[in-house]
C-alpha cells in the first residue's frame, strides 16, 4: 500500500469517526444530558442591624460557627437605655395625671350635690316667695328676685355637670384600657423593644463569612454588616432546554464533584425552577423591548434544576457554596444507565487532569 493510500484510508477512519461522534453528541445531547453548570448554593442570611448606633462589641469571628438566638455584636445601648427610662416616665405620669383627673371628678361630684342641694333651698324659697306674693306679702320685685335665684341654682347644677361630663371623658376608662395608659404603654413597649435590639443576634445556624466589622463602626438600620452561610445547601444545575425534554421529577442522575475527583454519586431530580431570569416582566410603565441578536442561530436557552443526593445528604451541607459540580441525567433505558454511568465515570477521571 502505498503512502498516498495510506493517507487516504487514514482520512476515511477520521472522517468516518467524527461523524460516529457527532451522531453520539447529537443523541447523547437529547438521551444522555450532561452538563458541568452544576454548583452547590448555601443560604446567605444577610445580618442588618433594626436601629442606628456605634457598634460597642463584637463577639464572633470570621468562619465561626453560630446558632439562631447567638448574639453577634452589640450596639450603644446608652440613648436607648436613656429613651426606655424617658418612657418609663411617661408612663408614671400618665398614671399620675389619672390620679389628679379622678380627683378633679370627684371634687365636680360633690359640688354638684351642693349645687343641687342649694337647687332644692332655692325651689323651696320660690314655692314660699310664690304663696306670699299671693297674700300680698312681698313685692312683685322680690319674687322675681327670687325666681331668677332659682333659676341660677338650675344653671350652676347644669354647668357642674358639664364640667362632669367632660372630667370623665378626659379621666377615660379605668385601668389598663385607659387611652392615655396604653398609649404610654405602647411607647414603653417601644422602647424596650429598641433597646433589645442592641443586641444582634443570628437569626439561623450557619458559619460567619467574610467577617469586616470591628468595634467603633456606625452600624445604620437596614444595613447589612456581615453575612452567614446557612448549613442547608441545594444542588443546582442548568441545563439546554431541549436537553430535558425526556426528564421528568424522579428522574435518576450521577454528579461529580471538582472537589472529589473520580467519586461518582447517585442523585435524584428533584425539581425544575419555574423560571429564569430572562422571563420576568417588571410592571415598570414601559413599552416592551424586543430581542434582538445578529447570528444565525442563537444561544440555546438553559433551565434550572434541582437535585438530590441519594446515598450522602450530608455530603453538599458540608461543601462550601458555589462549589462546581457536573451533572448526568440517566434515562430510563438499561442501556442508557450504561452509556450514562460510563460517560460520568470518564468525566470524573478527567477531573483528576483539570
Amino acid at each position: 500500500m502505498t503512502p498516498d493510500q495510506k493517507f487516504a484510508r487514514y482520512v476515511r477512519f477520521s472522517l468516518v469517526g467524527f461523524v460516529l461522534v457527532f451522531i453520539y453528541y447529537l443523541l447523547a445531547d437529547i438521551f444522555l444530558p450532561v452538563t458541568p453548570q452544576a454548583r452547590v448554593y448555601h443560604p446567605v442570611v444577610q445580618i442588618s442591624p433594626q436601629i442606628s448606633g456605634r457598634v460597642t462589641n463584637v463577639l464572633i469571628s470570621n468562619n465561626q460557627s453560630v446558632k439562631a438566638g447567638d448574639v453577634l455584636f452589640y450596639i450603644d445601648q446608652g440613648p436607648y437605655n436613656l429613651a426606655y427610662e424617658q418612657a418609663q416616665l411617661a408612663l408614671d405620669d400618665a398614671a399620675l395625671q389619672n390620679k389628679r383627673l379622678d380627683t378633679n371628678v370627684k371634687a365636680l361630684e360633690a359640688q354638684i350635690s351642693a349645687a343641687k342641694a342649694k337647687q332644692h333651698e332655692q325651689k323651696l324659697l320660690k314655692s314660699r316667695g310664690e304663696k306670699l306674693y299671693k297674700q300680698s306679702s312681698i313685692s312683685e320685685q322680690e319674687l322675681e328676685s327670687i325666681r331668677a335665684n332659682f333659676e341660677s341654682s338650675k344653671s350652676n347644677v347644669a354647668a357642674f355637670e358639664a364640667q362632669l361630663a367632660e372630667a370623665i371623658l378626659a379621666r377615660g376608662e379605668s385601668g389598663e384600657q385607659n387611652l392615655a395608659m396604653r398609649h404610654a404603654a405602647n411607647q414603653l413597649a417601644h422602647a424596650a423593644l429598641n433597646l433589645s435590639y442592641t443586641q444582634v443576634r443570628a437569626l439561623s445556624d450557619g458559619v460567619v463569612a467574610n467577617l469586616q466589622l470591628l468595634n467603633g463602626a456606625y452600624a445604620v438600620a437596614g444595613q447589612p454588616l456581615l453575612a452567614i452561610v446557612a448549613k442547608k445547601a441545594d444542588l443546582v444545575a442548568d441545563f439546554r432546554e431541549k436537553s430535558l425534554l425526556h426528564m421528568k421529577p424522579g428522574s435518576l442522575a450521577k454528579v461529580v464533584f471538582d472537589s472529589r475527583p473520580g467519586e461518582v454519586y447517585d442523585a435524584i431530580l428533584e425539581a425544575f425552577e419555574p423560571g429564569v431570569s430572562n422571563g420576568q416582566l417588571s410592571a415598570n410603565g414601559l413599552l416592551s423591548i424586543t430581542e434582538t441578536s445578529n447570528r444565525w442561530v442563537r444561544d440555546a436557552q438553559r433551565q434550572r434544576i434541582h437535585l438530590k443526593l441519594v446515598n450522602s445528604k450530608n455530603l453538599i451541607a458540608a461543601m462550601p457554596s458555589g462549589a462546581r459540580a457536573t451533572v448526568q441525567l440517566l434515562p430510563e433505558s438499561t442501556i442508557g444507565h450504561w452509556f450514562g454511568a460510563a460517560q460520568i465515570r470518564f468525566i470524573s477521571w478527567l477531573h483528576y487532569i483539570y
